[in-house]
């Protein structure tokens, strides 16, 4: 519960913030993500090493708690509009009774983004891409350190692994928010780089079924954590592309809800796979087919939907030039019966009093 309000609210609130340089802003907000990767396997090793799972937790939750600081700085944004004019409060309201279940169902629809994700087709694409490759992206974070382990690498450097991957990240996300995500020239492709990035990102894990060793397994978090900025980047600023930003919130929590089912049914399924056949490779080509998968259901998503719209923008207009000619046609005809009918011109004289 925790972890969701104070995600979703963050990432809201940076939408609101920041309108022109949004793209950077994404960018450098999850640094500190980056940087928690970074840190925390070592700090976790050493506080269970020194202080046990008690001690280590109590830590946590101190660290934790001092974001309760970060949240209180937090404020809403300030607005020039003009507030609505109210209704003469002597005429009754003109809102036709429903009944309890019928106001509680249309609240629900309305702050979950159905209605978006019923009349919103790039929305619905999203979704189903995103989800899709949530089903595969977070096994490489769970299952690495314990193949790595498993093939023979030091606890130690096995869980180094990892904090080279947010190291990397720490650096690689504000270049790579200033060069891809920020550039105005490149704001049209944004989705079209996000789902390449995934696809990269699902190419990349097939190292890890190569070979086991510390050098190959280095090789593959170096190239891993590109293609993992290219996504972490342009996961939220596609959506907010998508999305008006008054319905940013809303589609943001199903957005998180849908991906949150996928997070839940992946690492079980990927533990069963392993345990039928004891093989982390198995786990890793599956993390790949999704990531790719999910990368191909974007991009082949977007580039349909975006002819649709150029189809129907056409006809569109074909259908408004016709009417005018139309138009146009109707006038002509009646002018040639008026002239018809009054072969002299008419005289008007005006006076002034």
């Amino acid at each position: 519960m925790g972890m969701c309000f104070s995600f979703q609210s963050s990432i809201t609130v940076l939408g609101l913030y920041f309108v022109r340089r949004r793209p950077l802003a994404n960018a450098l907000a999850s640094m500190g993500l980056s940087m928690g990767v970074t840190l925390w396997p070592l700090l976790a090793r050493y506080l269970l090493e020194t202080l046990g799972w008690r001690g280590a937790f109590l830590i946590f939750g101190g660290i934790l708690l001092h974001c309760c600081v970060c949240g209180a700085l937090l404020r809403p944004v300030a607005t020039n509009e003009v507030p609505e004019p109210k209704e003469d409060p002597l005429l009754p309201p003109k809102i036709p009774t429903r009944s309890c279940l019928a106001t509680c169902v249309s609240t629900i629809r309305y702050h979950l983004a159905f209605d978006i994700l019923r009349h919103n087709m790039g929305f619905c694409i999203y979704v189903t891409g995103v989800m899709w490759m949530n089903l595969g992206f977070a096994l490489p974070h769970i299952f690495l350190v314990p193949y790595a382990m498993h093939h023979g690498v030091d606890d130690y450097w096995a869980a180094m692994l990892m904090s080279i991957v947010g190291f990397c990240n720490i650096f690689l996300r504000p270049v790579a928010g200033l060069l891809l995500a920020g550039r105005k020239s490149l704001a049209a492709y944004r989705k079209y780089l996000f789902a390449v990035a995934i696809l990269i990102n699902g190419l990349t894990n097939l190292i890890c079924a190569v070979s086991a060793d510390f050098r190959v397994l280095l090789g593959y978090c170096l190239v891993y954590s590109l293609s993992m900025c290219g996504v972490g980047i342009l996961v939220f600023q596609v959506l907010m592309d998508i999305v008006p930003m008054d319905r940013f919130p809303s589609a943001l929590g199903l957005f998180t809800i849908l991906c949150g089912m996928a997070s839940l049914i992946s690492p079980p399924l990927a533990g069963l796979l392993l345990d039928k056949t004891n093989n982390f490779s198995y786990v890793f080509y599956m993390s790949s087919g999704f990531l790719v998968s999910g990368s191909l259901i974007l991009g082949v998503g977007f580039y349909a939907a975006e002819k649709k719209k150029l189809k129907q923008d056409g006809q569109a207009k074909m259908e408004n030039a016709t009417s005018e000619m139309t138009s146009m046609h109707g006038l002509a005809s009646e002018n040639k019966g008026s002239a018809k009918k009054q072969p002299y011109p008419e005289s008007i004289y005006m006076t002034n009093v």
